[in-house]
């Protein structure tokens, strides 16, 4: 039997104008997500705002979920996935994060692929992400396929409609408690 890791995929809303502009769109209730190594979510990346009042510099991020915009918006909404990889694929998923923080500045927001999803026609971009477009790149990399579909029309909706994700928590970002299972 292989020997199992879990990762975390956090789904959140926070009630910023950019949320609220792609929730009139998608109708979701959340409308980003980000992933975590570990059950301590010392180590949360997406892609999104490099500072909480700037919605223009955006990219490659690692998150922190006591500061920043979490704790500027302190009525995020948020749920909580637990995904079962094989060692082999976290390692893959663990080098391929590495990749990102290398290069962090190099990579950019990927507005047109918003755009993208409307039209249902991906738009990808060398270095260029939007949230969804970048966890499920990373895990596809990493030998972890959970949608069909082409990477640059996931959505956050889509992981919440991933029957692989396990819930293990709903509601206020602020009232969760980590670590999980370390």
């Amino acid at each position: 039997m292989k020997k199992t890791k879990e990762i975390y995929i956090l789904l959140t809303h926070t009630n910023t104008l950019f949320s609220n502009i792609i929730k009139v769109y998608t109708k979701a209730r959340y409308n980003h997500v980000s992933i975590s190594l570990n059950g301590e979510f010392s180590e949360v990346y997406s892609f999104g705002r490099k500072f909480y009042l700037n919605p223009f510099y955006a990219g490659f991020v690692k998150e922190d979920l006591d500061n920043g915009v979490y704790s500027y918006f302190q009525d995020t909404e948020s749920v909580i996935y637990s995904l079962k990889i094989t060692e082999k694929q976290y390692v893959n998923l663990y080098n391929c994060i590495n990749d990102f923080k290398k290069d962090s500045n190099r990579y950019r927001y990927n507005l047109l692929g918003l755009i993208g999803v409307t039209l249902n026609r991906p738009i990808n971009r060398k270095y260029h992400y939007f949230c969804s477009q970048f966890v499920s790149s990373i895990l596809k990399k990493s030998g972890v396929s959970l949608f069909n579909k082409p990477i640059g029309l996931v959505t956050p909706g889509d992981f919440q409609e991933c029957l692989e994700l396990k819930p293990i928590y709903s509601g206020k970002l602020n009232s969760f408690k980590a670590p999980l299972a370390v």
